[in-house]
């Protein structure tokens, strides 16, 4: 059970870790809605998720304090880079974050309680804990998802696997004709 839900968690790290790669600096830094969601920031937020979540909620602190996390922190200072930040510096933190995680994740059982003072001062056990940051990583994971296909039309799951229909650039644009024809077609039977 727990190898299972650690590999869920994994393979939500590989594939956002994986959109980052073959763009420039404005590329992953770019917001690309309203709220800014940009993909390096969605790297820097899921390290911090994993820094809390699999540290301090454990008494596991990591070794590093970050002035993005904390009640202290600004606003949101976790979902973007300064420009100061690097993309290696945000990539090795996320790594770091994830090898302190998985530390915790190995050295606990899935029945040991932590506690989480933002959740009401909740005391979840370590499964709860994995599923929740396993969620929000793969959720995250399908932000840069598209976001990236925004950005240079690159989709999927990871560079071997794309878990998308074998097509060339003709079919999906074929297809997109079809879905938008089914939208309009849909308003201007709800409209009339």
């Amino acid at each position: 059970m727990k190898a299972d839900l650690h590999g869920y968690l994994q393979g939500g790290r590989e594939s956002l870790l994986w959109k980052l790669d073959g763009l420039g600096e404005y590329d992953i830094r770019r917001p690309l809605t309203r709220t800014g969601t940009n993909l390096l920031g969605l790297v820097k937020h899921s390290a911090a998720t994993e820094i809390v979540y699999f540290g301090a909620v454990f008494g596991r602190p990591f070794e590093q304090e970050l002035p993005f996390v904390g009640e202290a922190a600004q606003a949101n200072a976790d979902m973007w880079a300064t420009a100061d930040e690097s993309r290696e510096e945000i990539v090795d933190l996320y790594r770091r974050a994830n090898a302190h995680a998985d530390a915790t994740i190995e050295t606990l059982s899935l029945d040991d309680v932590g506690r989480v003072p933002w959740w009401g001062d909740a005391t979840p056990t370590l499964r709860h804990v994995l599923v929740h940051v396993t969620a929000e990583t793969q959720r995250h994971a399908g932000h840069a998802d598209i976001v990236r296909e925004l950005i240079d039309g690159t989709a999927g799951l990871l560079p071997s696997h794309d878990n998308l229909p074998a097509a060339d650039e003709q079919w999906w644009s074929d297809h997109r004709r079809r879905v938008e024809q089914a939208a309009l077609d849909a308003d201007r039977r709800v409209s009339a």
